[in-house]
């Protein structure tokens, strides 16, 4: 996993609440065993319409927003069903920040040790990014996971709460298998002292 320290990316705004898993990546698309090539199904009943044409009035799909980094959406994001391939497919499409009023707490840890920030803003703060992403074009974040802050372009900044193990293991770029291994010297020792 990549470490996070600081993120700057073209924000997308996708005006939704409740978006669960199954419309993240629809169930069709996980047989796969990597955790790679999901990207490209990522919202795909709303990407695409039945007959496998371009929804041109989605958000992903209008050049404004090709390349956008960070998601900006409504109230409990990533409800539904736990599959781990949900932030897979967010992260293979190119996100790396989604911001929102809040997220279920399985997706949300998902989220985290797959090395997508997850932040939680007020439902006014989301709003006032949410208008700012629609009505500018390029409109670009900076997100300081050390100082826990979102950054506008006018230096107007918002405060956001993570877990402290999250936070150290997202700096770090590692998960909880790569924070054990951190002790691993240790790990050994006892073992070789205790017999196991």
């Amino acid at each position: 996993m990549e470490p996070f320290r600081e993120h700057i990316g073209l924000c997308v705004p996708l005006d939704r609440v409740n978006i669960d898993t199954d419309q993240i990546i629809p169930k069709q698309f996980l047989k796969r065993i990597e955790r790679t090539g999901f990207g490209e199904f990522l919202f795909n009943d709303w990407r695409y319409y039945d007959d496998g044409s371009i929804n041109p009035d989605f958000i992903l799909n209008r050049d404004l927003y090709k390349g956008g980094t960070i998601l900006i959406t409504g109230a409990n994001f990533g409800c539904g069903s736990s599959r781990e391939h949900a932030p897979w497919a967010l992260l293979d499409y190119g996100f790396r920040v989604i911001i929102a009023p809040s997220f279920a707490d399985i997706f949300k840890n998902n989220c985290c040790k797959n090395g997508i920030l997850p932040v939680i803003l007020s439902t006014e703060s989301v709003e006032e990014l949410m208008l700012a992403s629609t009505s500018e074009d390029g409109y670009r974040l900076k997100i300081d996971l050390e100082a826990q802050l979102v950054i506008r372009p006018d230096n107007v900044s918002y405060s956001f709460e993570i877990d402290n193990f999250q936070k150290n293991c997202m700096l770090k770029g590692i998960d909880e298998i790569g924070w054990t291994l951190q002790f691993e010297s240790q790990i050994a020792d006892y073992e070789a002292k205790s017999g196991i």
